[in-house]
């Protein structure tokens, strides 16, 4: 009998393909490095990461495995071919889940989705791609989903901001394209973002502009608030004076007329003195708002119906660069510009992708979630927690028993502290009887003595700071 976990999965499969078409799926079981060509990108310089094929630290299945970077610092990219399709009339689905076991300060989880004839031995940072979509965390500013999109040979990152999961967890990250060129954006099967590719990238010039010829009406009236014409001035308001003698000053004792001349008290701000008088604001009955340029058709749009289309897509490929950042770089929200934007980067290992899809269902596609993460992520959250106490709780234990070695230690040191005094008392008892001089460098020690003494210390000095 097979995996019954295996043939619940290809049932489901058999069900969901007579409606939906998958032009590529992974869950990385048996056999799936012959379906993935590891790169040699940065293997001459020695700085290619290994990818572990691993269901992770914690998990809700031991046996649903995915790929995970393992070492720091070092490059990585993996690509799988499928049979070339267009995406022209239908709709296009790119999902996977991914993990950051190792609480992300800096990097990403992007996938990459490829074009046309890619060698992939030699796939890496400058390959062009048609699509990067995925998570990218860089300090406390960058924990959005990035979105970006060829073309004509340029790259264009999406304009509206969503958030990622931020959490040590597996999350599923879900981009949809539609042939009316709309999309959505989802995690864990819930719609985060959705739009038009005119309007949340800019891949066409706008379809209107402001009219350049316009301009602001000579009456035109942008004032929101005017002076009350019912507010009148106070009776007297102008004779309240700005300042005032201070009523405690005193002339001083020792004031002279005669010589100093009359004395007057010092002046202090007059607290009834409001400034010069102004009437009260009223809202501007006449108001008509800001004044903006009229939209007209933009004489440079062009029109592209098929925006949307990449006519040979062929590849998926995961491409990382593990780096580590300053600390300016990694607390500044562009900090992902500091790469090349199709480069995908991370500062620590321990990423891992699975479950795989490119299809033009988003129902079959949602349903593969649930059938995966959604089984899973209770189990793999309790089996996170538990990782975490034991954690905390070996923490805990560390630091006890450090403490008690330390007490230990203030004990043994009470105890020579005594010895030592006592030593010294014995010492100093010596040292009055007999005059004996114990300074090895003094003048009173015979100069072979002081000689081989000081050649003592030069060569415990050498041997130790040098070698």
């Amino acid at each position: 009998m097979g995996n019954p976990k295996t043939l619940s999965l290809i049932l489901f499969s058999l069900f969901a393909i007579t409606s939906a078409k998958v032009f590529f799926e992974e869950r990385f079981e048996d056999g799936w490095e012959n379906r993935w060509v590891v790169s040699d990108w940065k293997k001459d310089e020695s700085t290619a990461g290994v990818w572990n094929h691993t269901s992770g630290k914690w998990n809700g299945d031991p046996d649903d495995k995915g790929i995970q970077t393992s070492e720091d610092y070092r490059f990585y990219a993996i690509s799988a071919e499928f049979p070339e399709f267009s995406n022209k009339d239908q709709t296009l689905v790119f999902q996977f889940s991914v993990k950051h076991e190792q609480k992300l300060d800096c990097g990403g989880g992007y996938m990459k989705l490829l074009s046309g004839e890619v060698d992939q031995k030699k796939f890496g940072g400058d390959t062009p791609y048609s699509i990067m979509f995925g998570p990218d965390i860089c300090g406390y500013s960058t924990k959005k989903v990035h979105a970006i999109l060829n073309y004509k040979e340029t790259n264009h990152l999406v304009k509206k901001e969503v958030p990622c999961e931020t959490d040590q967890l597996s999350h599923v990250y879900t981009f949809i394209i539609r042939p009316d060129a709309t999309y959505s954006i989802l995690i864990d099967n819930v719609e985060k973002q959705t739009g038009s590719l005119y309007t949340d990238w800019d891949l066409l010039p706008p379809k209107q502009i402001k009219d350049p010829e316009a301009k602001k009406p000579e009456d035109w009236d942008d004032k929101e608030y005017i002076p009350d014409p019912e507010d009148k001035k106070p009776e007297g308001y102008d004779d309240i004076p700005k300042e005032l003698p201070d009523p405690d000053a005193k002339k001083p004792e020792d004031w002279d007329d005669e010589e100093d001349g009359e004395w007057t008290a010092p002046t202090i701000p007059n607290p009834e003195y409001n400034g010069p008088w102004k009437p009260k604001k009223i809202k501007n009955p006449n108001y008509q708002g800001k004044w903006k340029a009229p939209k007209i058709d933009n004489p440079d749009f062009k029109d592209d119906p098929e925006v949307y289309v990449y006519p040979n897509l062929r590849y998926v490929g995961i491409e990382l660069w593990q780096v580590t950042f300053s600390p300016f770089v990694l607390s500044s929200s562009n900090c992902s510009q500091v790469t090349d934007d199709i480069v995908l980067y991370q500062v620590k290992s321990g990423t891992l992708f699975d479950n795989v899809l490119v299809s033009d269902d988003p129902e079959y596609a949602k349903q593969l979630a649930e059938e995966t993460w959604g089984k899973q992520k209770d189990a793999e959250k309790a089996a996170f927690e538990e990782a975490e106490k034991k954690k905390a709780d070996e923490e805990e234990t560390n630091e006890d028993a450090a403490g008690s070695d330390a007490e230990d230690e203030d004990e043994t040191d009470d105890v020579e502290g005594e010895d030592s005094d006592a030593e010294t008392k014995e010492d100093k008892d010596s040292e009055d009887e007999e005059e004996v001089h114990v300074g090895f460098l003094s003048s009173d020690v015979v100069p072979n003595q002081r000689y081989l003494f000081v050649s003592i210390l030069i060569s415990f000095a050498y041997f130790t700071f040098a070698g």
